[in-house]
């Protein structure tokens, strides 16, 4: 019998869904992912290596990194039940969709923000049911109170600080939201180490509160993927349902536990990036023809004729930044991560000399 070269098509909801590409291209200067330019120093790398030495690499880990959970519950105020870890932030961003999406049911997605959040709608058969950001990027918050107000949303994703656009969300806005629905709201806080705000203490009055943070930014942790969740034990519960067994593994648990015991060691660093986040912002305002928007986050978007040749001629000089040019609501804008004092200066000098040669 003669074997069929061919196979079956894939899932409908596939089709015409454009894969996440994050752009990672070889560069001198990484200032395209909003990592932290500095890795996990000297004294915290021989902790790190001295209890992975430690980890039994023939046995399963702990489903649930249950002390990782137990130190974050106890930084939080909160109880263990109240924290789940993932495999990164996405693991979690996915399971949002598997456990509150699904035919039938709804997300409130607010563009433009992390394109992955209607990905994960749309591979899960969920509605994606747009409001578009006001000019200025902030969000239109008397639509979307409207919005959810007609009693049909399943759940919200609300970043804050917002990823591109870099500002925070109205808290006020947020504990109306929280009151105005009983959708889920996850607040996706990546970045709240330099915004410096957090919803943290309106889990116990919002059941439908549910709180995202990541170790990939501010603690340098990029590379090992390690994300959280905060919320009510109930919700936290449902998480537990579809989530892949074992997908935070052993290594991963003990660097992300010995990192977070000298978390406060990474002050200074943020406290830096911050700094220059604030000068890189000065800066780019000084370029003739572009416009910068404010930032409360670890990267800042800023808007120029011809953004997709300006990207081309600063990673022509070894410097990535993250192009969204073509991306909708986003035309001729690029984001640059706030790298160290040398590659910010080095970027701003590039930027510089390629407008003026437009």
């Amino acid at each position: 019998m003669r074997a069929l070269n061919s196979v079956r098509q894939s899932a409908p909801q596939l089709q015409g869904l454009v894969p996440y590409d994050p752009k990672y291209l070889p560069a001198r200067a990484y200032l395209s992912a909003n990592e932290n330019p500095r890795d996990v120093e000297t004294e915290i790398r021989q902790k790190i290596i001295s209890a992975i030495r430690k980890v039994p690499l023939n046995r399963y880990p702990d489903p649930l990194a249950n002390d990782l959970r137990d130190m974050i519950a106890e930084a939080n105020g909160l109880d263990r039940d109240q924290v789940l870890l993932g495999n990164g932030g996405d693991e979690l961003l996915f399971n949002i969709a598997l456990a509150w999406g699904g035919p039938g049911r709804k997300f409130l997605n607010l563009p433009p923000t992390f394109s992955v959040y209607a990905a994960n709608a749309r591979l899960t058969g969920t509605e994606v049911i747009d409001v578009p950001r006001l000019a200025d990027y902030s969000i239109d918050e008397e639509t979307v109170l409207e919005r959810v107000g007609q009693g049909d949303i399943d759940y919200v994703i609300v970043a804050s600080p917002n990823n591109p656009t870099g500002k925070l969300a109205n808290e006020e806005f947020l504990a109306k939201l929280l009151d105005a629905t009983d959708a889920l709201v996850l607040v996706d806080e990546a970045y709240f180490e330099f915004s410096r705000t957090t919803m943290r203490p309106y889990l116990a009055m919002h059941k439908n509160l549910l709180i995202l943070r990541t170790f990939s930014k501010a603690f340098s942790l990029a590379g090992v993927r390690m994300g959280y969740i905060l919320g009510n034990a109930e919700v936290i519960r449902e998480f537990l349902k579809v989530r892949q067994p074992y997908s935070v593994d052993a290594v991963s648990q003990a660097i992300a536990r010995e990192v977070f015991s000298e978390r406060q060691k990474f002050e200074h660093g943020i406290m830096a990036i911050i700094s220059e986040r604030d000068r890189l912002f000065e800066e780019l305002g000084k370029v003739p023809g572009i416009t910068v928007y404010p930032s409360d986050s670890n990267y800042i978007l800023f808007k120029l004729e011809g953004a997709d040749k300006v990207w081309e001629a600063l990673y022509a000089r070894g410097i990535l930044v993250r192009d969204f040019s073509h991306a909708p609501m986003l035309e001729n804008c690029l984001r640059v991560s706030v790298g160290t004092e040398e590659e910010n200066d080095e970027f701003l000098a590039a930027l510089r000399e390629i407008v003026a040669n437009k």
